[in-house]
């Protein structure tokens, strides 16, 4: 006599199994349902965001709003910092980095609002997170530089910009800001080599040039 799990499993005509089979071929077909409207409002709201049409991408996205969901609060904070709606972008972005708190690309994103704010303070914060994540961000690290520069604190740029330039030694923008950063250093030795670096990059060079003069 076959034991009654064995029954139960083994009999693919019983009752049970009837009835289970349906129950998950209903839940499947409304999960693929779901599913197939989600990526119907993205599809939405990529062409609504490239005709400039923000709010109708937003709302498209609004009529399958989980707010669970990573990449929908991901998708809402662009669209609404393209609209202008920097709370809302805010929010949504900052509901994307509590959703995936390793991931850095939301971290990048609530940048944007709060630089329209002008909250450069928050923002450092944010990326000496993401450095704690992932150190060689270029990036990041460059974007660190940037803000230690414009803030006169060239000695605090000085390795941020660094490490740019020795991960993309050819890269222009690290080459000539911190070629400008040495040069507030009164380093002007390495400042030259760089400024003519910069001019190998991109002859005539009209920052590179300016900089060159002042050694001179």
């Amino acid at each position: 006599m076959k034991s009654t799990l064995t029954s139960w499993v083994g009999d693919k005509t019983s009752p049970k199994i009837i009835i289970l089979t349906l129950l998950l071929s209903g839940f499947l077909g409304i999960s693929t349902l779901a599913q197939d409207k989600i990526i119907d409002a993205f599809k939405q709201s990529y062409a609504l965001e490239k005709s400039e049409n923000y709010k109708g991408a937003i709302a498209s996205l609004k009529e399958v709003y989980q707010a669970d969901a990573y990449e929908i609060n991901l998708r809402l904070g662009w669209l609404t910092y393209l609209a202008g709606q920097i709370p809302e972008s805010l929010d949504y972005y900052s509901k994307a980095v509590s959703l995936k708190p390793y991931a850095i690309e939301p971290k990048l994103g609530l940048v944007l609002p709060l630089s329209v704010q002008g909250k450069w303070n928050e923002i450092e914060e944010i990326y000496q997170k993401i450095l704690q994540i992932d150190p060689q961000n270029t990036l990041v690290n460059y974007r660190l530089g940037l803000i230690y520069y414009n803030r006169g604190n060239f000695e605090k740029a000085d390795p941020y910009l660094e490490k740019v330039v020795n991960l993309f030694p050819f890269d222009y923008d690290g080459l000539i800001l911190l070629a400008w950063n040495k040069l507030n250093l009164q380093k002007t030795r390495e400042s030259k080599v760089l400024f003519q670096k910069v001019l190998m990059n991109n002859p005539d060079d009209a920052s590179a040039l300016e900089g060159l003069k002042l050694i001179k």
